[in-house]
Formats: C-alpha cells, structure tokens, sequence
C-alpha cells in the first residue's frame, strides 16, 4: 500500500523573486502561506501550492529554458482572462476551445517566462 499524499508544492526558480512574488499573490490572488526569505509558498488550491525561489540561494538556479508549464484549472478561463488584461498582463493566445482535449483553455508567461496554462476541463 502507498502511503498518503497530504499535497503538492511546485517549485520555480527566479533571478528576481521580489518580482516573481508581487505576480502570483497580486496578479494571480494566491495566498502567501509561507515566507522563508528566499522562498515564498503561495496557495494555489486546496493542498496544491507554488513555491517562488530565490534562484542564487535554492537547489536550482534559474534559465532561460523554462521546461516548467503550471497549469491553474479554472471554472471560467474567459473571466481569468479579462482579469489578465485589465492588469495589462500579456497572454501568449485567448481562450479557445481545444475539442481533442475536451477543454478551454489560454496561456500567459509569468515575470521570468514560466508558461501559466489557464484551462477548464468539459
């Protein structure tokens, strides 16, 4: 038997974590539920976080190759993106359906260019 999961945390790696930090709690809504100093934990769901790293102080150190994608599901993609633009942040596409995947979905680049996929499943 495997033993019990109780969450996740994702882990970005940033040259500028003061930037990356005000994006995710005020551009994105989510919660600071930890503030290490060179690590900051945001809420993303229930049991599900992202975590903002100092990349001059943390295991990884940051890239220009970002292989990361997280992906935030949505009930209404087409709100979220609004939001987006009412705060001037520039999203890689619009929302559109994607019938092979059975979902709606967008996405933008965070500070530092982490893909954010913004999608809901039908």
């Amino acid at each position: 038997m495997v033993p019990d999961v109780d969450g996740l945390i994702t882990f970005l790696y940033y040259e500028n974590l003061d930037k990356a930090a005000k994006f995710y709690e005020e551009i994105m809504g989510f919660e600071l539920t930890t503030d290490q100093g060179w690590s900051k934990i945001f809420k993303v769901a229930e049991n599900a976080y992202v975590g903002c790293v100092d990349g001059n102080v943390g295991y990884h150190k940051p890239s220009e190759d970002k292989p990361v994608m997280l992906t935030v599901v949505v009930d209404d993609p087409d709100a979220w993106y609004e939001h987006f633009i009412e705060n001037n942040v520039d999203t890689l596409n619009k929302p559109h359906d994607d019938e092979e995947l059975n979902l709606r979905i967008f996405l933008l680049k965070d500070p530092e260019g982490y893909v954010i996929e913004i999608q809901k499943f039908y």
